[in-house]
């Protein structure tokens, strides 16, 4: 019985195995995204311990020395992460006074520095150098350096050049760890990276954590306490299933109720009810354990493909390798096998627990008016109002796990209302197509919504692929517009050079606007004051003329008259402070902020009632678009060093957060691809399905007059109908989920985060699934006109 199904009813089996596979293959897929992405926003936190299996922390200089010294004796590899600030001179010429001396590691696999030129040290007496440090410090490969001073003073010699991707633990220069080993105690240990086992029961407060642990707690430190990066994994990880368990039950709810009737047959000709579900319950575990083996294949293929797409879609994204777990590879797998058992199991066990006689009845479907129907949308009401109710708890609360789960059941209640809710659109939609087609428009109306549950799940998967990507598009654009308006605010100027002492050059702004990378940059007029309230003497600037072509937010740097901007760090608690130049004094109104370095800021007829006479104490810079933050900050730091003037760079701090969302937005790229494709062959599949169960009914259309082009047309316009129908109910549920979405995860962090409706891109989603609509009946439809109606009607 099970090989005669099978051979019986293949392309009905060939549509339930398709929504497996790409059921499980979304999980797996999900999982290569999820992983790329998490690589690629830690990549630079993750770097130096990549060799390692654990990391410590909370020790000291002294500690670290020791876990170093056990490391080499019980055969385990280890790296000291930190620095010692000592000063560092070249024969006569004192380099800097102040360094950041670094430790080089000792084993190949624990070297994390990326050199630009020469090499990295073979042993004591070599260093390598810092690539942008160098540029300021005028250090070259082969300079002979000393480090330190007095006894301890160390010769070196320069052997490279490198790059240091990870900022938390940069150094200026770097020494093997033999010769940095004597300053152990003036070390500051930001941690140690670990291979093997490290004995830490003689030590105090030391904090042992596996690798992934500690990067994860350090991206969420340096997110401000935010862990976004576990945020995105968990929505990701609740759609893939979603989607998932949705496709596959949507499938075979259709295929088991075509089969009604076949089940109702082998009942009247003798076969028991535990032999009917006995086949169907095999059917389904040989199904699903093929199906799901396939769906882990083509999964992994699907994955590292989307990734290696994003990356070419969107080169600043920087994904990162694409780590498959195994827990996700389990979980797909038993996924399919357990949702095919389950999706086979309740049609089959409705239609055996009815007599074979009421089985063969033509409708076997649920009417909504019947008990079992008013059950289904009493229960989707439930679900659509408690889900709306926990989505507006989530976003009073910033509650994501609530705002998860009330986005599923909101959603779950949909679907549930889907076989009253669908049919109500189609025939609003349908009056103007069956103006247009005539009686082909007025047909596919008809049929799409004679039968409510089969429309339902016909449109879901279009559905759920609408809505996730209206609300990702909706959420991001959102997002980085309030990001970007935050950030514009914290670091309105890329750049800037402050004078410690004294006024710069006049050849400083000409050097500045003619480096790399420099769009614009101007000089800035001020004096050094005296600042009552305990703050002292301080730089104090006058706003330039062309302050709005080198800032972000034209509102930053602009106080009014009577005013003052100081650093948050050094303004006074109280809202007024004194500030004399020379003989004068004014008492001005204190506004805090960040973003133009060290220094003051007031309006120009302010300083010049304080100031008769001023200099040039500062260059703020405007970068070109797409410039290179750290080098370009290394090159201006060059410039400076010399003059003894402090250089702040708002730029590197925006293009770490540029990056994030860069590596985000690759991955939505991605995953928007597997919702497009999930979309257009959910609805090919059930659209195929349909057309299987109705052949006899086109057949009877061809014999009654209906021509070929004219069925083709016919099932398109229902398609499209399906599609437009669920475009317009996804793209409003995906507006509404963005919406919670930013006020849940957005506000809280930015409280003037805007809500942005990407129109151009929301208008793509439409003509987008309007074409996958069109384009999945292509096959059904072609394989429908060319049936013969005699052959049609002959169908069962």
């Amino acid at each position: 019985m099970l090989l005669a199904s099978l051979r019986t009813h293949t392309r009905r089996y060939v549509a339930a195995a398709l929504a497996v596979v790409i059921g499980v293959a979304f999980i797996v897929v999900t999982n290569a995204l999820a992983s790329a992405t998490r690589n690629g926003l830690v990549s630079g936190i993750e770097l130096p311990y990549e060799g390692a299996d654990t990391v410590v922390s909370d020790v000291s200089g002294e500690e670290a020395a020791t876990l170093l010294a056990d490391a080499r004796t019980s055969g385990d590899k280890a790296a000291v992460l930190g620095w010692a600030i000592l000063p560092v001179s070249e024969g006569s010429r004192l380099v800097d006074g102040q360094v950041d001396v670094g430790a080089v590691a000792d084993d190949p696999s624990l070297r994390w520095q990326e050199v630009r030129e020469g090499r990295l040290p073979d042993g004591p007496g070599e260093a390598v150098a810092d690539a942008n440090a160098a540029k300021s410090e005028d250090v070259a490969v082969g300079d002979r350096l000393r480090v330190g001073s007095g006894a301890l003073a160390e010769d070196v010699t320069v052997v490279g050049l490198v790059d240091s991707p990870s900022a938390s633990v940069r150094a200026s220069l770097y020494l093997s760890w033999s010769d940095l080993e004597p300053w152990a105690s003036s070390l500051y240990v930001d941690s140690v990276a670990y291979d093997g086992t490290p004995d830490v029961s003689a030590m105090t407060g030391v904090k042992v954590q596996p690798r992934d642990e500690f990067v994860d707690d350090r991206s969420t430190e340096l997110s401000q306490g935010v862990n976004v990066l576990a945020y995105v994994l968990l929505i990701f990880a609740a759609v893939a299933l979603f989607v998932s368990v949705l496709v596959i039950a949507n499938t075979f709810s259709i295929l088991f109720a075509q089969r009604s009737r076949d089940f109702a047959l082998l009942r009247c000709v003798g076969a028991t009810r535990r032999q009917v579900l006995r086949s169907v319950r095999v059917e389904a575990l040989l199904l699903g354990l093929a199906s799901s083996a396939l769906g882990l294949l083509a999964g992994f293929a699907a994955g590292h493909g989307l990734v290696a797409l994003a990356r070419a879609l969107a080169p600043r994204a920087a994904l990162g390798d694409v780590t498959l777990s195994w827990r996700w590879l389990v979980g797909a797998f038993v996924m399919g096998l357990v949702v095919t058992l389950v999706a086979s199991w309740l049609p089959t066990r409705r239609v055996v627990s009815v007599s074979p006689l009421a089985a063969l009845r033509p409708d076997q479907s649920v009417d909504v008016g019947s008990a079992a129907g008013r059950l289904r949308l009493a229960l989707g009401a439930v679900l659509l109002l408690g889900g709306v109710a926990a989505m507006a708890l989530a976003v009073s609360g910033s509650v994501v796990a609530l705002m998860l789960a009330g986005g599923a059941a909101t959603f779950t209640g949909v679907l549930l209302l889907g076989p009253v809710l669908v049919p109500a659109l189609i025939r609003l939609a349908g009056r103007p197509a069956g103006r247009l087609l005539g009686s082909a428009g007025r047909l596919a109306t008809g049929n799409a919504v004679r039968n409510p549950r089969r429309t339902a799940a016909t449109t879901a998967s279009l559905l759920i692929g609408v809505t996730l990507t209206t609300a990702v598009l909706t959420g991001l654009a959102s997002s980085r517009s309030a990001v970007d308006d935050d950030m514009a605010t914290q670091h309105p100027l890329d750049v800037t050079l402050t004078a410690v002492k004294g006024g710069l050059p006049a050849s400083l702004l000409g050097d500045v606007r003619g480096t790399d990378g420099v769009a614009r940059a101007v000089a800035v007029e001020g004096v050094t004051a005296t600042l009552g309230r305990g703050v002292g003497e301080l730089t104090v600037l006058a706003t330039p003329d062309g302050a709005a072509s080198v800032s972000h937010d034209d509102d930053a740097v602009d106080p009014g008259p009577g005013e003052i901007l100081l650093p948050y760090d050094v303004a006074p608690d109280r809202p007024r402070v004194d500030v004399t130049v020379g003989g004068r004094s004014r008492t001005l109104r204190v506004i805090t902020g960040e973003g133009w370095g060290g220094a003051g800021v007031v309006a120009p007829a302010t300083l010049a009632a304080l100031a008769s006479t001023t200099e040039t104490r500062a260059v703020w810079v405007r970068a070109d678009d797409g410039a290179d933050a750290e080098d370009l900050t290394g090159d201006l730091t060059a410039l400076a060093t010399p003059l003894e003037a402090e250089v702040g760079s708002g730029l590197e701090q925006r293009a770490y957060v540029d990056l994030q969302l860069d590596i985000l937005t690759g991955a939505v790229v991605a995953l928007l691809g597997v919702a497009v494709l999930i979309a257009l062959i959910g609805i090919g599949n059930t659209l195929g399905l349909s057309v299987l169960e109705r052949g006899r009914e086109n057949a009877l259309l061809r014999a009654l007059g209906l021509t070929r082009r004219q069925l083709r047309r016919m099932l398109a316009a229902e398609a499209v109908l399906l599609s437009v129908v669920a475009t317009v109910l996804g793209t409003t549920i995906g507006v509404v989920f963005a919406w919670v979405a930013v006020e849940t995860m957005v506000r809280p962090t930015i409280d003037t985060a805007p809500f942005v409706l990407p129109w151009g891109q929301l208008a793509i989603v439409v003509l987008v699934a309007g074409a996958a609509g069109l384009l999945a009946c292509l096959l059904p439809a072609r394989r429908a006109s060319r049936v013969a109606p005699a052959a049609g009607l002959s169908m069962d």
